[in-house]
Order: C-alpha cells, then sequence, then structure tokens
C-alpha cells in the first residue's frame, strides 16, 4: 500500500500550525501541508482576546507573544457623523484584568511552528481533490503536482475556500455585503501614539488603528459599497491603487490621522476583500466531519471580523480536536478507525453550535455599529440587541476551550494509529 501518514493537515495557517502543535503535545504527529513556499501572514495583524490566550496557554506558546507585546487599555471611538468622541475602557476584558492584545499575525504562526519537529510542514504542496480508498479506511490526497498522499486522518484548516469543506459536503462560503482593507503602518522614527485602540464611524464605513509596537500600527477599514464596477477584477489591483483609494475614496471622510496611517504603509501588508461567512444552519444541518476528514479554522467557519474572533476561535478550535483525540489515544494506545471517527464525531459536536453562534454573533455585531441604518435595523439594535444580546455576544470572547490531555508516550510524537 506504500507509506500512509498518521495525520495530515491542509493548511498552515492559525488553525493548521495550532492543530498540528496540540496534536505533537498529545503524542501524536501530524505533515501540514502547505501551498504556499513559505508561511504567509495575509491580514499583517491580530487582535487576541481572552479566549485565544487560553487555547495558547494550552498549546504552550502564550509565553513567547506575551513578552513582545502590550494589551490595550481603552479605545476611542469617533462618530465621524456627529463628530463626537467617546472613550470606552477594555480593561478587565482580558484574563489578568488587561486589554486585548494586538499581535503580528506572522509572529503567531512563527511561535506555533517553533513548536513542531523539522519537516512537518511541507511547503509548495498544493491539495487537488480527495478520494476514499475503497476498501480501507485510507484518504487518497490527489495533489497539484500529480502525486498523491495517502493519510489515516485528514484535517482540512484550508482556509475560507477549503476544498476539504466543500468534500464534507459544507456549502460555498457567501459575502456579507461588505468589504474590508486591511495593512500595516511602520513609522521608523516611531509613531507617537499610546497603547490605545482608535475607532471611526461614518454611514457605511467603519475602520481604525492600533499599535502593534513604537513603530507599527495595525490599520483596518470595513465599508458597504462595492468598490468595483462590475465584472472588474479585484486581483488585478494593486497595493498602490487600493492605498490611494483607502485615503482618497473609501476613508475620505476620516479624520486626517487615519490617511497619515494608511499612507506609511508597508505595500507589501495592504489587502482588499470581500467580507465572506459560513452561513450558520449550514454548519449545525450539515457534517462538519465523516469517518476520518474534519475541518478547523475558517474552513469550518468563516465569520466577519466585528468580535476579532476568527484567529481566536482557530487557536480553540485546535485545542479542542487536540483533546478529543488525544483522550483517545492516551485510553487505547492507538487511534483506529472507529475511535478516530468517534473522536472527531465528539469534536465535531462540541464546535458547531459555539461556531454558529459566533458567525451571528459577529454579523450582527457588524450590523448594529454602521451608520446610516434603516429605522427597522435601528429598532433591532436599541431594543433587541443591545437589551437581550449584548451581553451573551460579548461574553462569548471569555471562553474557556479547556487544556490538552499529557501524552503517556515516552516518545514524544511518535503516536501510531492503527
Amino acid at each position: 500500500m506504500g507509506e500512509v501518514e498518521e495525520v495530515v493537515i491542509v493548511g498552515a495557517g492559525i488553525a493548521g500550525l495550532a492543530a498540528a502543535v496540540a496534536l505533537k503535545t498529545v503524542g501524536v504527529r501530524a505533515v501540514v501541508l502547505e501551498r504556499w513556499e513559505e508561511l504567509r501572514a495575509t491580514g499583517a495583524g491580530l487582535n487576541l482576546f481572552p479566549n485565544a490566550w487560553i487555547a495558547l496557554d494550552a498549546l504552550g506558546v502564550s509565553h513567547k507573544l506575551t513578552s513582545l507585546y502590550s494589551p490595550s487599555y481603552k479605545g476611542l471611538i469617533t462618530n465621524v457623523c456627529k463628530g463626537t468622541i467617546q472613550e470606552v475602557s477594555m480593561t478587565g476584558s482580558h484574563r489578568v484584568g488587561t486589554g486585548p492584545t494586538m499581535v503580528h499575525r506572522k509572529a503567531l504562526l512563527e511561535a506555533l511552528a517553533e513548536e513542531l519537529p523539522p519537516n512537518t510542514i511541507r511547503f509548495s504542496s498544493k491539495l487537488s481533490s480527495i478520494e476514499l480508498d475503497d476498501g480501507s479506511p485510507i484518504t487518497l490526497l490527489h495533489m497539484d503536482d500529480g502525486t498523491i498522499i495517502k493519510t489515516k486522518i485528514l484535517i482540512g484548516c484550508d482556509g475560507v475556500n477549503s476544498i476539504v469543506a466543500r468534500w464534507l459536503g459544507l456549502g460555498k462560503p457567501v459575502s456579507c455585503g461588505r468589504w474590508a482593507v486591511r495593512g500595516l503602518a511602520v513609522f521608523p522614527q516611531g509613531h507617537g501614539f499610546s497603547q490605545v485602540f482608535q475607532h471611526f464611524h461614518d454611514v457605511g464605513q467603519r475602520g481604525g488603528f492600533i499599535p502593534l509596537n513604537d513603530k507599527e500600527l495595525y490599520w483596518f477599514l470595513f465599508f458597504t459599497c462595492n468598490p468595483f464596477p462590475q465584472g472588474e477584477d479585484t486581483i488585478s489591483k494593486t497595493p498602490e491603487w487600493i492605498q490611494k483609494q483607502v485615503s482618497e475614496n473609501f476613508a475620505k471622510t476620516f479624520p486626517p490621522i487615519f490617511s497619515e496611517v494608511v499612507q506609511h504603509s508597508e505595500l507589501s501588508t495592504i489587502t482588499l476583500a470581500p467580507l465572506k461567512i459560513r452561513l450558520p444552519w449550514d454548519i449545525i444541518l450539515k457534517n462538519v466531519s465523516k469517518r476520518t476528514v474534519t475541518v478547523a479554522g475558517d474552513a469550518m467557519h468563516p465569520m466577519t471580523p466585528d468580535l476579532g474572533q476568527g484567529g481566536c476561535i482557530a487557536l480553540e478550535d485546535a485545542v479542542v480536536l487536540g483533546r478529543h483525540i488525544g483522550e483517545s489515544y492516551i485510553q487505547y494506545g492507538n487511534l483506529g478507525p472507529g475511535l478516530v471517527a468517534k473522536a472527531l464525531e465528539k469534536y465535531a459536536k462540541e464546535r458547531k453550535w459555539r461556531a454558529a453562534g459566533l458567525i451571528t454573533g459577529s454579523y450582527m455585531a457588524g450590523l448594529v455599529q454602521q451608520e446610516g441604518l434603516t429605522w427597522w435595523i435601528k429598532l433591532f439594535r436599541d431594543f433587541i440587541f443591545y437589551k437581550f444580546l449584548y451581553q451573551r455576544v460579548f461574553n462569548a470572547i471569555k471562553y474557556n476551550c479547556g487544556s490538552l490531555p499529557n501524552s503517556s508516550s515516552e516518545l514524544e510524537c511518535q503516536g501510531k494509529i492503527d
């Protein structure tokens, strides 16, 4: 039959690398397939909330980041239409009584990758299609270069347009009617801003920036208008074009300081893309796992960034997945296909409702924060969302995904799956 991998993870993003670290912790070795030639950090920055730090603690990498980044203690929200500025405290939302922490996405990826054995990540490995091997529990992965990889467990962490999710029968993510621009601004002599989250609201637009350190700022802009005429190709637009459009068109009503930050952007970090979500009922009603195949991260639950939970919940996925697989492996000393299927079913059951809830909550949070709302959305915001749903939605960032079991194997990462 040839060599068969124990576990193959498709995608070396946050979910994929975190899942590999979680499995390593419980004594199960995984191979990570990454389509690009190196680790890619689309998005530049990532805000880590309490639930993410709990997951990073379980993965054993939180200390690598806490020594480099400082939490935000307050935010300033500017209503461009009304000309008002509101100060909000962010203290108390974090596990140690401070605010959420913005980190370089690449720093997080590298912190996770450093925990993995050499050659765990196979770069320039693009998955083309998936096939079940007749009469055996093996899954065949057909790669873009014509090779075939055999695996006993397949975990899809291959992003919004996941091939694994499509194979499981999950529907395509849909547009939520908004676009996002993100970038990293660099001030070689220092930007001079304190560790405060600057936020700007206008009709159909919401943006802001937050320091990563004394020389770099992460900035973002979400807006509702389609920036392209019908049929125009978004891929052909250069970072220079995007940067110019943000200052002169998309955010032209924002205070000048926002445009100044955008103008200091490192062009390679600027991205523009439509915001997409997976319909919540798609996750609840369809298969998140099948036999020995499952998904995690954006492959399972792409969501809007309004709660800052995309990367955070991906870290949760990794810990929960590692826990269920690890408990079975440690208890039985092996993971036959029946045990794997049961472990993945438990994982899917635990993650389905949380993922669906965060997709819904994040979408609603973004909806009610827009200026220029219709009367019925304002009614929903003032009499339903803020009175009955707000606390439940924002309590989600305090979620505890639990810890990982300790492997009983003396040979770490040499766990075998029968």
